[in-house]
C-alpha cells in the first residue's frame, strides 16, 4: 500500500456543507430567542394544527431546526419542541444557565476577577463569543464565562 493511499484512507472526511433554511437560507440548525412573553407551539406548521403547549417566558433560547413559510420549528434545551410562527421569534442571542452560581469575569480567563454569579435557570444575553467564552449579560451585570455551563449557543461557535 502506498503512503498517498494510506493517507487517503485515514482522511477526516470532508465536513458537509452547512444546512440552509429553505426560507431565509440562514444556517440550520441555528439559535433564536423568544421575542414575545407567550407563544403557542404547534403540531404542524399553520393555524390550523394543535396547540401542544405554550411557551411563557420571553427571552427565552430556542434552535430553529426547520423553516416552512412563516413558520419555524423550534427545540428547548430539553428537546421540547414544535413550530412557532416565526414573528415571535427575535434574532437577539441568549443562554439560559445550566449550572449554579456561574461566575461572570472581567475577561475570558478564569483568573481574572469576578463581577457576579449567576443563578441556575438565568436567562442572559449573549454579547459576543470566542471559542471557549461567550460574554453575557443579565440583570444589570456583565462578564465572561466559560462554554458548557449554559445552554443556546454551539460549542465552537464565535461571532461578534
Amino acid at each position: 500500500m502506498t503512503v498517498a493511499v494510506l493517507a487517503a484512507m485515514l482522511a477526516v472526511p470532508p465536513v458537509a456543507a452547512e444546512d440552509r433554511g429553505a426560507v431565509t437560507n440562514l444556517p440550520l440548525p441555528r439559535f433564536v430567542s423568544m421575542k414575545a412573553s407567550e407563544g403557542n407551539v404547534r403540531r404542524g406548521p399553520s393555524l390550523s394544527h394543535r396547540i401542544d403547549w405554550v411557551y411563557k417566558r420571553r427571552n427565552m433560547p430556542l434552535q430553529i431546526t426547520a423553516e416552512h413559510g412563516h413558520w419555524r420549528r423550534v427545540q428547548d434545551r430539553d428537546g421540547a419542541g414544535g413550530w412557532v410562527h416565526y414573528s415571535l421569534l427575535s434574532g437577539v442571542r441568549t443562554v439560559i444557565v445550566e449550572a449554579d452560581m456561574l461566575n461572570l469575569y472581567a475577561r475570558p480567563d478564569a483568573s481574572s476577577q469576578v463581577n457576579a454569579q449567576l443563578s441556575l435557570g438565568v436567562v442572559a444575553e449573549v454579547r459576543r463569543c470566542e471559542a471557549e467564552w461567550c460574554e453575557l449579560s443579565a440583570g444589570g451585570y456583565r462578564g465572561w464565562a466559560g462554554k458548557g455551563a449554559y445552554w443556546g449557543v454551539k460549542p465552537q461557535e464565535a461571532f461578534e
